[in-house]
């Protein structure tokens, strides 16, 4: 499928050696360009780049909107692929303002950060009014893991998710890059017009601190992470009004910041009956 490659390998098993084909997730350089002015690569699963286009955009506040997003050309060399976006005045105006060059690394969001001003920058408090129960959440988890065909193919992307109050994951996207695979989430559900307010994100990743910056940064009330946080990702989320669930698994999780939003009305309620 597209985003792997079929390479020849030798299976060690059993006290022997064996030849066998097997799927690996691709992982190429990925150039963005703003009115022809390099200002980020990142190493990235060459699927679905429009969606991460936008969504880098979006997410690391190079936009105000997908309406200053005038086009997204893809063009692929020998070194990897180049993504030239055609913005408005405005948002060149201010990329130039602020312009950082990243060598991006899936293990790394704030390769480049020119200042500590620009990694802490302003978020907007999450105004919405979801509230979501231990079941939906439990939900999305499962539901996500269901639809990640790259990840069970290769073993080696992660995927974030956007669900439903009720669990229901709605978009899906994938990458070797936890931050590239919440991009494009961003970026997809921008383009679907989709109000990411009235739902919430759920990623297979640590909730790392632009994790949390980003999922801020696109509305959510929520971001519900399979493994561990950070002081930092705890603190933004705080700060954003953002509820962060970490360590979720099958009847459980741990929430850090604003445990208001989770309603366990439901849970007390069955846990009375039995």
């Amino acid at each position: 499928m597209d985003g792997t490659t079929a390479r020849p390998v030798h299976r060690l098993g059993g006290g022997e050696i064996t030849s066998a084909t097997d799927w690996v997730a691709e992982e190429v350089p990925v150039a963005l360009e703003y009115n022809g002015i390099s200002h980020a690569v990142m190493l990235a699963t060459p699927l679905d780049l429009a969606d991460f286009a936008l969504g880098f955009s979006l997410s690391e506040g190079l936009l105000d909107g997908p309406h200053e997003l005038y086009g997204v050309e893809a063009s692929a060399g020998e070194l990897g692929i180049t993504l030239q976006l055609q913005v408005s005045a405005a948002a060149f105006a201010r990329l130039k303002a602020h312009r950082r060059v990243m060598a991006g690394r899936t293990g790394c969001g704030l390769c480049g950060a020119e200042s500590l001003t620009a990694v802490a920058r302003a978020l907007p408090a999450y105004t919405g009014a979801l509230r979501c129960t231990p079941a939906a959440i439990e939900r999305a988890m499962v539901g996500m893991a269901a639809r990640q065909p790259l990840q069970q193919l290769t073993g080696a992307v992660h995927a974030a998710a956007w669900c439903t109050a009720d669990g229901t994951v709605v978009h899906l996207r994938e990458d070797i890059g936890r931050h590239n695979a919440l991009d494009k989430l961003i970026g997809a559900l921008a383009t679907a017009g989709i109000d990411a307010s009235a739902g919430f994100i759920a990623v297979t990743s640590r909730a790392s601190f632009e994790m949390v910056q980003k999922a801020a940064a696109a509305g959510v009330g929520l971001l519900a992470a399979v493994s561990a946080p950070t002081t930092l990702a705890v603190a933004t989320a705080e700060r954003a009004g953002l509820t962060l669930a970490g360590f979720v698994r099958q009847h459980g999780a741990v929430i850090y910041t604003h445990p208001g939003r989770i309603d366990l009305s439901v849970a007390r309620a069955e846990a009375h009956a039995d």
